[in-house]
């Protein structure tokens, strides 16, 4: 029996249920290659822990407002749960599931002890002010309070959040505890016990796993990045100072490109002082839709899930697509462009360096010890590049896509970790 995958009025489907659709499908792909029985499919299939919090937010001009609150621990057999907090208007309880799915995954590809969790707010930071953002925050670190906690569940920063989140996060924790707990958190300011290295590291990883992928001198290979936020603008910064030519950028104001190669650090300035790529002037604007479907040799879709479908993949032209993004394909569009030839590097394996270094970072707090940033990119670099080298070769052996693989060697280990501890009671 494969993993059920709702049925639903393709109207009716959000963004965050066509994600959780999406994990599930690869799920059940990934159980059927590794010939799972059911109940252990439809463990693996089960969040372990799922919770939806009401957040009261009491506004500057006075007037309250209450938003949801979510925060899924999918998997704790091989650890704790480990997984990012968004705040985004379209974040549900499905989105979250899925994410939370996929960190499972990620974090037993990667061969880190941790179990996969995700945390979302359904809110726009950028309608709130930094006080009303704090008050937010703590209030809802408040209702999950229960669940989260170094050796039970270690939030981090994600869409919508940054360092300053996670430091308002690890006080209101701290407070409740009575005593300082830095470990409760990842990502946080280096005053605070944050690691070096942690800010980039999902960008790093990025830049690591196409240049692998790439087997080859970047010199001169053409890069298009969805996605100018915090993980797409630093990896094609390290895409560029690495010698490729990064011709396409966008984010949600706009799109540019031009041939040539765009100044990254330049564009970086730019988007710093008017909040957007767009208007940037060196470049001509573009259609967001049309970036996705340029003749370039890497395309890096690094925004949010969903971002290439059936409908367009077939117009995407580039030979490898590295996943900045969670989920940003779908499964049908996986299918045509692995008939393409297409090589896509997937989000679990792709843009894991940021739960490495998260990893790191615990683990330093844990130990009150500091690692410097080389120590810390050296072991990121080594986790990237075995983890990487491990799925080509089941890939390779298996006669599967780089995705299948990754899931066969995620999934794997995690049903292997629920068979070894056996069923209570």
């Amino acid at each position: 029996m494969s993993v059920m995958v709702p049925s639903r009025t393709p109207a009716l489907i959000t963004p965050g249920q066509q994600a959780l659709d999406s994990a599930l499908h690869q799920l059940g792909q990934a159980a059927e290659e590794l010939g799972l029985d059911d109940g252990l499919r439809t463990m693996l299939a089960t969040p372990r822990r799922s919770l939806t919090v009401s957040v009261p937010v009491r506004r500057e001009d006075g007037s309250l407002d209450v938003v949801q609150g979510f925060r899924v621990q999918h998997n704790v057999s091989r650890g704790p749960a480990k997984g990012g907090i968004r705040f985004h208007p379209s974040t549900d309880i499905h989105e979250v599931t899925a994410l939370a799915m996929w960190m499972t995954w990620k974090c037993a590809l990667v061969g880190i002890p941790y179990g996969g969790a995700k945390g979302g707010v359904s809110v726009d930071p950028t309608v709130l002010s930094t006080r009303e953002l704090e008050r937010l925050t703590r209030r809802y670190v408040n209702e999950i309070l229960p669940l989260i906690g170094p050796e039970k569940d270690i939030p981090a920063p994600d869409v919508g959040t940054d360092e300053q989140t996670m430091a308002w996060i690890m006080d209101t924790y701290s407070v409740n505890a009575g005593y300082s707990v830095p470990g409760v958190v990842t990502g946080k300011p280096m005053t605070l016990g944050g690691s070096l290295g942690r800010t980039g590291a999902t960008s790093r990883g990025v830049q690591i796993a196409t240049l692998t992928a790439l087997g080859r001198s970047p010199e001169g290979v053409t890069v298009a990045v969805q996605g100018f936020g915090k993980v797409g603008a630093l990896a094609a910064q390290y895409l560029a100072d690495a010698g490729a030519r990064v011709v396409a950028v966008s984010d949600v104001g706009g799109a540019v490109h031009n041939s040539s190669g765009l100044d990254v650090a330049d564009l970086r300035a730019w988007v710093t002082e008017t909040g957007s790529v767009a208007g940037y002037r060196h470049a001509d604007a573009l259609a967001h839709d049309e970036l996705l479907e340029l003749d370039v040799d890497v395309l890096v879709p690094a925004a949010l899930e969903g971002a290439i479908t059936a409908s367009n993949a077939p117009r995407v032209r580039a030979r490898l697509i590295v996943e900045g993004a969670n989920g940003p394909t779908t499964p049908e569009a996986d299918e045509i462009l692995a008939a393409q030839g297409t090589t896509i590097v997937p989000d679990i394996l792709a843009n894991a360096g940021g739960v490495i270094v998260s990893y790191l970072e615990w683990v330093q707090n844990m130990q009150a010890y500091s690692w410097s940033a080389s120590e810390v990119e050296v072991r990121l670099r080594d986790l990237m590049e075995g983890a990487f080298s491990e799925v080509k070769s089941v890939a390779a052996a298996r006669g599967l896509t780089l995705r299948q693989a990754a899931h066969v060697i995620g999934v794997g280990r995690v049903a292997e970790a629920h068979q070894m501890r056996g069923l209570y009671p």
